[in-house]
């Protein structure tokens, strides 16, 4: 068993995330974020500066746009009519929202507005085109469990609650 940061280890980190001289989310007061390394959990430019690192270690890192959540797209925001959507769907600003294509491309997009009769949505992440401030602790690391690499993200205490 490796004590380090590579594909296949379950990570637990406590994080701060800054972009743009405002802090966008942090685990400092609660629990630390639990992740599977390798298989695109957290964005590729916080995997790839965490490669290599031990319990303990204090990472600070900036992360491109581009290995963040990609650079914007020139493609205008849309306004969908309401009853697209189900009844119940719960439309929320910053919520993405999935669709596939009449060829079977799967796509998203993430909620900007909600009005009474449409539903704005934008095909740009809200942090699509911002560079990523990055404040990491490492906390624990252990091996996958089969189970784990099976289903590509971490189980809890108690195993997988699907």
């Amino acid at each position: 068993m490796s004590d380090v940061i590579g594909d296949g280890k379950v990570v637990s980190i406590h994080f701060t995330l800054q972009a743009e001289g405002q802090t966008l989310d942090t685990t400092q007061d609660g629990e630390p974020l639990l992740y599977l390394h390798g298989v695109g959990g957290v964005v590729p430019g916080l995997e790839a500066a965490l490669v290599g690192k031990s319990v303990g270690d204090h990472v600070v890192t900036t992360v491109d746009p581009a290995d963040g959540y990609g650079d914007r797209k020139d493609e205008p925001a849309m306004r969908v009519p309401r009853n697209q959507f189900p009844a119940d769907f719960p439309a929320q600003p910053g919520m993405p929202v999935g669709g596939e294509d009449e060829e079977g491309n799967v796509f998203s997009y993430w909620i900007t507005h909600v009005e009474d009769d449409h539903v704005v949505v934008d095909p740009n992440h809200p942090l699509a085109g911002v560079s990523l401030e990055f404040d990491v602790r490492v906390i624990e690391i252990r091996d996958a469990t089969a189970s784990e690499m099976e289903h590509g993200h971490p189980h809890g205490p108690g195993g997988a609650h699907h």
